[in-house]
């Protein structure tokens, strides 16, 4: 018999494969970012057209037409949020952008990735719960009115943002993917269902009473209070910092049953509230897909900080170039009575630096 020689993977062929084989298929679903905003979606064929959906999603689709419109603003809102969260680090969340085809960096089981699929189940949740609140989603309305009084001179109104509807049909659809027979390992399906639960438990923490004044000359004598969820870019920002103190884990027998545990800590059950991933990162200062790093050459540098945007951190000791910058900016702005303010526009010049 004559051995066939070994042939050599090109790694487009490579990461084709690695999609293929459902490695990491959570998050593909971000890929609706890009759907046409004039895309009617008023037949159920049409849940076929959408990208990035594993087929349990379509038929969550299907059966919950009215609900994909706001579904693909979720999409908008992470891949947004997340590139201007990790604006001033090395990494910047712009392979977020390729989705439904990442590259390593978010299909490896990296922090990068334990964040993403934490903000995405927060985002859809999140996204889902304001829809019901401003009457966009004919299947749900304002949420409950809390049992217990808010306290003297307050009293509940208003219309709370709906986190129970959020939650269970945000959760259907992004963790969908991970439910399905084929979709990578056990290890990769329990660490990406754990990330994305640690994103909810963020949205529902942010959950905090918002109030209204009311009384004769804005004396604010009661206030009309609501259950309101904080902002997608203050949860981002909590998520962040669970990203930078991630956990490493790995899958250990613990009793009868395997479990993901910290790698270089006693073992412990991993905690509910924290973020884990399984492949360390790359630095990110090069630029090498094999890793999936975009390297930060270009990319813009603070000359006069010492956070993560420094020129010294995020151009990795290389150095950096200035250049010069025309920036146009409303000023001389006077106020009309009533009630107007007109401005004239205004050019200066600034300096900016660029990583070598």
């Amino acid at each position: 018999m004559t051995l066939q020689p070994r042939r050599r993977v090109s790694l487009a062929v490579f990461l084709s494969l690695l999609l293929q084989a459902g490695i990491s298929s959570g998050i593909k679903w971000l890929a609706l970012s890009k759907t046409p905003s004039a895309l009617a979606l008023n037949q159920t064929q049409h849940c076929k057209q959408l990208e990035g959906l594993v087929a349990s999603q379509v038929q969550l689709c299907r059966s919950n037409l009215e609900l994909m419109h706001t579904v693909v603003q979720a999409a908008r809102e992470v891949v947004k949020t997340c590139r201007k969260t990790f604006s001033d680090m090395r990494w910047n969340c712009s392979s977020i952008e390729r989705a439904p085809n990442y590259l390593l960096d978010l299909e490896r089981g990296t922090r990068e990735s334990a964040f993403v699929y934490a903000l995405s189940a927060a985002a859809i949740s999140h996204t889902i719960a304001r829809a019901c609140t401003t009457g966009d989603l004919p299947g749900c309305s304002c949420g409950p009115v809390p049992g217990e009084s808010p306290g003297p001179g307050y009293r509940w109104g208003g219309c709370a943002d709906n986190l129970y509807y959020g939650l269970l049909m945000g959760s259907k659809f992004s963790d969908a993917p991970m439910k399905v027979k084929k979709s990578g390992g056990q290890t990769n399906k329990l660490m990406h269902l754990h990330n994305s639960e640690v994103g909810r438990q963020a949205l529902k923490a942010s959950l905090e009473m918002k109030c209204k004044c009311h009384g004769v000359s804005g004396s604010c004598s009661i206030r009309t209070c609501w259950r309101g969820l904080q902002e997608l870019r203050d949860i981002a920002l909590d998520l962040k910092t669970r990203y930078l103190s991630a956990t490493k884990v790995v899958h250990r027998p613990m009793g009868t049953h395997k479990h993901l545990v910290p790698k270089d800590i006693d073992v412990r059950p991993v905690r509910d509230t924290e973020l884990i991933y399984l492949q360390s990162s790359p630095d990110f200062c090069m630029k090498n897909e094999k890793v999936g790093s975009h390297g930060t050459q270009d990319r813009q540098c603070n000359k006069t900080s010492n956070g993560s945007d420094s020129c010294d951190l995020m151009c990795c000791g290389r150095g950096y170039n200035p250049y010069m910058d025309k920036v146009v900016e409303r000023c001389h702005c006077k106020y009309h009575w009533c009630c107007y303010v007109t401005c004239k526009k205004c050019e200066r010049v600034v300096e900016r630096y660029v990583c070598k």
